[in-house]
C-alpha cells in the first residue's frame, strides 16, 4: 500500500506544480488574454484541480488508513491535507469575491495590472507548505514501500 500512497502522492505533487507553479503565472502573459479572461480560466482551473486534489487526497487517506505507514508519512499526509482543507474552505472564498470585483469593475487598472490580494499570497504560500508536505510524504512512503 506504501507503493500506491506514494504514486498517487507523486501524482499529487506533480499536478501542483505544474498548475501552480507554472501554468499560472504563465497565463496572463500569452498574447491575448485580459485580466477578465485570466481570471475566467484561473477559476476553472483551481476549480478543476482541487477537484481532482480531492480525490487523490481521499486516495492517499485510504491507502495510509489500510496500511499505516511511519510517522513522517503520516505528518505530510495530514500536513497537505489540511492545507487543501484550509484553501478550499477559508481562501479560495475570499479569492472568488476578489476576482468577482475584479471582474465587476468596467476598466482594468491602467496597464491592466491588478494588485495581488492577501488572499492571493495566503494561498500561493499554502501551495509551497503543500508541495512541503506531498515530497516528504511522497519519499518517505516510497522508502517505506522499498523497505517493505
Amino acid at each position: 500500500m506504501s507503493a500506491l500512497a506514494a504514486a498517487v502522492v507523486f501524482a499529487w505533487l506533480g499536478m501542483v506544480l505544474a498548475i501552480s507553479f507554472l501554468e499560472a503565472p504563465l497565463k496572463f502573459r500569452a498574447p491575448g488574454i485580459t485580466v477578465p479572461l485570466g481570471l475566467g480560466i484561473g477559476r476553472l482551473v483551481f476549480r478543476a484541480l482541487n477537484a481532482v486534489e480531492i480525490v487523490l487526497a481521499t486516495a492517499v487517506l485510504a491507502a495510509v488508513a489500510a496500511d499505516r505507514p511511519g510517522p513522517i508519512s503520516l505528518v505530510g499526509v495530514g500536513m497537505a491535507v489540511a492545507v487543501l482543507t484550509v484553501q478550499i474552505l477559508v481562501v479560495r472564498p475570499q479569492l472568488r469575491r476578489r476576482s468577482d470585483a475584479v471582474l465587476a469593475a468596467a476598466t482594468a487598472p491602467p496597464g491592466g495590472i491588478i494588485e495581488r490580494s492577501r488572499a492571493h499570497y495566503a494561498y500561493a504560500g499554502l501551495e509551497v507548505v503543500k508541495v512541503a508536505a506531498l515530497l516528504t510524504a511522497g519519499i518517505s512512503l516510497q522508502l517505506a514501500s522499498v523497505a517493505g
